[in-house]
Parts: structure tokens; C-alpha cells; sequence
């Protein structure tokens, strides 16, 4: 893809005359209530709270397609990725990229579709124009950029995401009176961000569902009798034969 732009001496954009427009990356349909326009290509999502969230959010494109890449993270069962949906040979992994960090990530937005990526912690943490290069480097590439957080905190954060998805209150099921195994996990999910994300909105979600892979739990709803004071009991109903 041609790419001219004039950018500013951060490195972000400021005028971006490259060819756009390219559609959406799509998401599985338990994400849809969360992320209604699939992964928007040139966006910056944040993860935390969930591994599982993360696999789960690349899923759908993976399968579509897309290729991806997963950076900084140690260890990522391949069979859980799988489930998932992720197609293994479109997956690239780098596990421990060092000092590297950011030419990894950056190289990665030029040739794949989605970067998933744990930032370096502590005193290794990234410095601010990295943050906002690499968010330009997705934009002007149409990749999307995942960077996966440990905390949803203010210490532990991606200043600038498009989208934040955090996903909270993990209650395993499946455990019965010291028998079963673990099955599901049900865990919140909420997302909000800037632009047209700006609205918070959250799901309740099974990551693993039972089957494998992420669905949406189910919303049961019990209907209360009400009994109106001082109003007479309804007939009862006598049919007659004939």
C-alpha cells in the first residue's frame, strides 16, 4: 500500500494522503454487542484483566484471514489460542523481544493485520513518544495495535487507546461438592474510549464457554406474580360439555 503523509516531528500524522478505507476486521458475534464496528483497521485497543479476552478478540479476524501477532508474551497455550479461533499458521510469535520492544512492535504494523503486544513494566516502561509512534505507525499501516495491560489502573495504561476493553469479575463454574472440573468462566466486559467509542458499553461474557471459546451469557428473566390488594381472586375457568 502506497503510503505519503506529512507528519509531525513526534512522528504522528498530521495530514495522511495514503489510500483508506479499508473495512473493519471482524469480531466474533459474543464481541458484537461490545465492539459493534469489528476492529477498525488503523485503531489502538487496549486489553486487560483477560488473556483470554485478547485471544478471544483476534480470534474471528484470524480465522477471516488476517494475519497476527502476538509480542512479549511468554507463555500463550497454542491449543487455548486455537479454540479460539486463531489460525496457528498466521500467527507470528515473538516472545521475548528485550530492548527491541518497540522496532519489534513497529516492524510488526508493517506487514501483519493485528499486533497484540505486552509493553515493557516498571523501569522499563515506554516513553510517551514510543506510545504515540507506534499509535501513528497503526494508523498510517491500517494494522490494528493491541497492547495487552496487566491492570486496568492509571499506572498501568496505554495513554491515547481508540478502545479499552476491560474485562473484570472472573467466577469460574463447573466445581460441584468436591467433584467436576472447571468448564466456563463468566467475566464483565467493558469497553470505552474516545470518538465513537466515546459511549461505555459492557456484556457479560463466558470466556472459555464451555464448548470452547467466547459466547454470550445468557440473560434469564423471572417474571414475579403481583397480587393486587383488595382485588377478588380470578374465577376459575369450567368448561361445559356440549
Amino acid at each position: 500500500m502506497l503510503d505519503v503523509a506529512i507528519r509531525r516531528p513526534d512522528g504522528s500524522t498530521a495530514v495522511d494522503l495514503g489510500r483508506r478505507g479499508a473495512p473493519p476486521l471482524p469480531v466474533a458475534p459474543a464481541l458484537a454487542p461490545i465492539l459493534p464496528d469489528g476492529l477498525r483497521r488503523g485503531a489502538t485497543i487496549s486489553v486487560s484483566g483477560s488473556v483470554s479476552l485478547l485471544l478471544a478478540l483476534l480470534g474471528t479476524a484470524s480465522a477471516d484471514g488476517a494475519w497476527c501477532a502476538l509480542v512479549g508474551f511468554p507463555r500463550i497455550s497454542a491449543e487455548a489460542a486455537r479454540e479460539y479461533g486463531i489460525e496457528l499458521s498466521r500467527l507470528a510469535l515473538v516472545h521475548a523481544p528485550g530492548t527491541g520492544w518497540t522496532t519489534a512492535v513497529g516492524a510488526l504494523l508493517d506487514a501483519v493485520d493485528v499486533v497484540a503486544a505486552r509493553p515493557p513494566h516498571g523501569r522499563d516502561a515506554l516513553p510517551a513518544g514510543d506510545v504515540r509512534r507506534l499509535a501513528a505507525r497503526a494508523r498510517s499501516r491500517d494494522a490494528v495495535l493491541v497492547p495487552y495491560l496487566r491492570s486496568s489502573t492509571s499506572a498501568d495504561s496505554w495513554p491515547g487507546a481508540d478502545i479499552r476493553l476491560t474485562a473484570r469479575d472472573g467466577h469460574w463454574s463447573g466445581i460441584g461438592d468436591g467433584t467436576g472440573r472447571l468448564r466456563a468462566r463468566r467475566v464483565d466486559v467493558r469497553a470505552e474510549g474516545r470518538g465513537q467509542a466515546a459511549r461505555p458499553r459492557s456484556a457479560s461474557l463466558w470466556l472459555p464457554a464451555a464448548g470452547g471459546g467466547v459466547d454470550v451469557v445468557a440473560v434469564v428473566a423471572v417474571v414475579h406474580a403481583i397480587q393486587v390488594v383488595g382485588a377478588a381472586p380470578a374465577a376459575p375457568v369450567v368448561e361445559l360439555a356440549g
